[in-house]
């Protein structure tokens, strides 16, 4: 069953340029963008780039994007994610489990690649079965055509205000034009002129060995004896539950789904908010699943971003089975990344100070605790995924 209005688009039309795209979408307030490249809409992305205003995130991945997005739009902005439709395949668990669950609006503009059977063999299958993803993930979708345009993006921006989640418009070859725009600077509005850039970045040494002396639980509470009411994104897990167990804060957000996109709303929420830290609470097996997001951090270098990992080389949730941080050090990573401190800590009074510093100066920074594997027996977070999105975002705007 299609959930949105679907029409074949007609491809005899003439395409619209990557400038007048940008412009009707900037109309339409959609003013923070993220995605992984396409040719299919090379000219838009070309456009961007090079915008004064709106920013544009070269995300490493697509689900890295939908969780840029995410962020972006807790801190007010009208968000949209450009990929390939191959990139409905990387993005499935977070449309289901982040975007969808938690009711989180943007556009997907999802290039159609294998439209009518006619590509490189790689894209034919995907082609076949892109409209059939949307539907499976019950996300209302057209397809965009040269000559309804306008139409299309003002019924993307009314259906996902009202339904409150992605919606979807697929953009078939010949829609956009190709070739013509030229290419500026990648990620020019994003940086502000006075960032440190990734080759100035000054790294803390860190010690060559750590030795576990807390459990994760006392190494949050450390954490949190720094915070006065920022905005903290906490990776999935029994993290979550073990923060929420010492004090219940709006400023709290909890991630119940999407494994690894903890760091990528945090920095969505960093971009599009430059004025207000964010606090990420991360695990090793959280970042483990997107390591992209270290040299993104690193390029973009937001200036209050406050990145900590707990690390207890396990994967607690599961039975705790092992993960390769035993063998490689996170915060070795993230220092050569570019990140512009990075500090590995152990006890609770040296886990505060690195936060408190980590707040009071320009960043990003990187901060790895060693933990133990100890597990707290805690309780289930009781708030519904609606009740935690709006209240955040509400603490997020205030």
């Amino acid at each position: 069953m299609n959930l949105g209005p679907t029409r074949c688009a007609r491809l005899d039309a003439m395409a619209v340029s990557g400038r007048a795209l940008a412009l009707l979408l900037e109309r339409q307030g959609f003013d923070f963008f993220a995605g992984v490249p396409c040719s299919l809409i090379e000219d838009l992305i070309a456009v961007l780039e090079a915008h004064p205003t709106l920013p544009y995130i070269p995300a490493p991945r697509e689900d890295v994007a939908v969780g840029l997005a995410a962020g972006a739009w807790f801190a007010g902005r009208r968000p949209a994610v450009l990929m390939q439709n191959s990139g409905l395949g990387t993005s499935l668990n977070a449309l289901a489990s982040l975007a969808l669950m938690y009711g989180l609006p943007a556009l997907l503009m999802v290039t159609w690649r294998g439209h009518r059977g006619k590509d490189a063999p790689e894209h034919i299958l995907t082609g076949e079965i892109s409209p059939g993803l949307l539907e499976l993930l019950r996300i209302p979708h057209r397809v965009l055509a040269a000559d309804t345009l306008e139409a299309d993006l003002a019924w993307t921006v009314e259906t996902m205000d009202k339904a409150m989640q992605p919606i979807a418009l697929l953009v078939p070859p010949d829609v956009v034009e190709i070739g013509k725009a030229g290419h500026g600077a990648v990620g020019r509005s994003l940086i502000a002129s006075d960032a440190t850039t990734a080759a100035e970045a000054r790294p803390i040494g860190t010690p060559p060995v750590l030795t576990p002396r807390l459990s994760r639980l006392d190494a949050i509470a450390a954490a949190r004896k720094a915070l006065g009411r920022e905005p903290v994104i906490h990776a999935n897990g029994y993290m979550c539950r073990e923060s929420f167990s010492l004090g219940d804060r709006p400023e709290n957000f909890y991630m119940i789904g999407s494994m690894g996109l903890a760091s990528a709303i945090g920095l969505g929420l960093s971009l599009a908010d430059r004025d207000t830290p964010t606090v990420v609470l991360d695990g090793d097996g959280n970042l483990l699943m997107n390591l992209g997001i270290l040299p993104l951090v690193a390029a973009l270098q937001p200036r209050r971003f406050v990145h900590i990992v707990f690390d207890n080389e396990v994967y607690g949730s599961t039975g705790s089975q092992r993960s390769i941080t035993a063998e490689i050090r996170l915060d070795r990573l993230a220092e050569a990344a570019g990140y512009r401190t990075v500090a590995a800590v152990t006890a609770a009074d040296a886990i505060t100070q690195a936060v408190r510093t980590a707040l009071d100066s320009p960043g990003p920074h990187f901060i790895l605790v060693k933990v133990t594997t100890a597990e707290a027996s805690v309780p289930r977070i009781p708030y519904t995924p609606h009740e935690l999105r709006d209240r955040f975002r509400a603490s997020v705007r205030a």
